[in-house]
């Protein structure tokens, strides 16, 4: 079956030229296995399905396979890998161009292709251009909870809770293949039907991380300062950058402000789709801000920024001194009533 999301980038009718490109080598490779699934009749595999390496044709054999019709069943299936071995050699890029403009009766050719950084080869842009073409751009780090949340519902039809789903995130770090071997072992060690929760994290052996950058992010979001200043060590310790908590402060408060702005739905409506659990919290914490409060906040983030880029002084100092200076500002209102 192919993903919701998948069949809805490429269309409903299958056949024809599939293009799956970009860094996301777990994702393209997850695609590619589902347009396979999708076409294939396993009965009649040995006839139907060829796996062809890029790096390892010829254009003979290339214009063998492209031309061989289905035997026995209704789809011809080519996974073709490395398809940007092809792009050196002038006839295995006519005859790939050529398939993909007119595909035979009954193939499904599906490519998968690692653009070569900074190409401006109109080859690729043909490619994309001729068939029905995908793009697997890097998962960022920020947008690895909601992809977990994402694969849980899709891959084992189950909820992943934003918390377990934010500690895993930190624990594991941003390589999905991994990711979704863990998601294995939860889906085994959480009983059928419930919700995937921080306690089945913990279960399956993961080691949680005392503190994860998105509760740390919330803390300051909720005015808690004291407790950010804490967990601000345990994260510098486990290997967080300044600048990386800065960024993501930053983005914090944007969201917060606009939230402040707009309520709940300009929030949704504004963040990625892979960033719009975030909406609820943020939604919440908007409440204890004004904007002014979030543009000084935010203003303080941009010289934190340049300090951290160009003092010789910790980068625990500079956030350390951001924080203080909120705590600080949020105490002047109660003390004035």
């Amino acid at each position: 079956m192919i993903p919701p999301p998948l069949r809805k980038a490429l269309g409903s009718d299958l056949g024809g030229a599939f293009y799956l490109h970009g860094e996301d080598e777990f994702r393209k490779g997850e695609a590619a296995r589902s347009l396979v699934d999708a076409h294939l009749d396993p009965a009649t595999a040995d006839f139907n399905y060829d796996r062809l390496r890029g790096s390892e044709l010829d254009a003979e054999t290339l214009a063998t396979r492209l031309g061989t019709p289905p035997m026995m069943a209704e789809w011809r299936i080519i996974l073709l890998t490395e398809t940007e071995a092809l792009a050196g050699s002038k006839r295995t890029r006519d005859l790939l161009l050529s398939a993909v403009r007119e595909p035979a009766p009954g193939l499904a050719l599906i490519m998968v292709c690692s653009v070569p950084p900074r190409s401006s080869a109109r080859f690729y842009r043909d490619l994309a251009r001729l068939s029905r073409s995908v793009e697997f751009k890097q998962v960022g780090a920020d947008d690895v909870p909601g992809w977990l949340m994402e694969w849980a519902r899709e891959r084992h039809g189950r909820e992943f809770v934003p918390e377990a789903a934010r500690s895993l995130a930190q624990a594991i770090g941003s390589d999905l293949a991994v990711l979704a071997q863990e998601m294995e072992k939860l889906d085994s060690v959480a009983p059928d039907g419930e919700a995937i929760t921080l306690e089945h994290v913990e279960a399956a052996g993961t080691r949680v991380p005392r503190q994860d950058r998105w509760a740390w992010f919330d803390l300051v979001g909720e005015r808690r300062f004291d407790e950010a200043l804490t967990g601000l060590q345990i994260l510098l310790e486990h290997g967080e950058s300044g600048v990386g908590l800065t960024i993501g402060l930053a983005t914090q408060l944007l969201r917060i402000g606009v939230a402040v702005d707009g309520g709940k739905r300009a929030l949704e409506e504004a963040l990625p789709g892979r960033q719009r659990w975030l909406a609820r919290s943020a939604a919440a914490q908007a409440s204890g801000w004004s904007l002014e409060e979030v543009e000084a906040a935010v203003e303080g983030l941009l010289l934190v920024d340049r300090l951290l880029k160009s003092s010789a002084l910790s980068d625990r100092h500079h956030l350390e001194a951001w924080l203080l200076e909120q705590r600080v500002r949020a105490a002047v209102p109660a003390a004035a009533s």
